[in-house]
């Protein structure tokens, strides 16, 4: 797509994606680290990366072994 578009295109893309990026609202990263460690935090006894999935409930467990006879 890009290649198809002429300079002066291209250019008015990036204009119009900044004037967009520049709308959003900027926070300090020692407030939105600290909240998001906080976050993590909170939500890690629920997380079954961290705690696993019982055998009961996985959908990936195995159902059944091969049988050659």
């Amino acid at each position: 797509m890009a290649q198809d578009m002429t300079e002066k295109e291209l250019r008015k893309m990036e204009l119009d994606q900044l004037k967009k990026e520049v709308k959003n609202e900027r926070q300090m990263i020692s407030k939105t680290g600290k909240e998001l460690m906080e976050y993590i935090e909170s939500m890690a006894a629920e997380d079954p990366l961290l705690k696993g999935i019982p055998e009961d409930k996985n959908p990936f467990k195995e159902k059944g072994g091969c049988i050659i006879n």
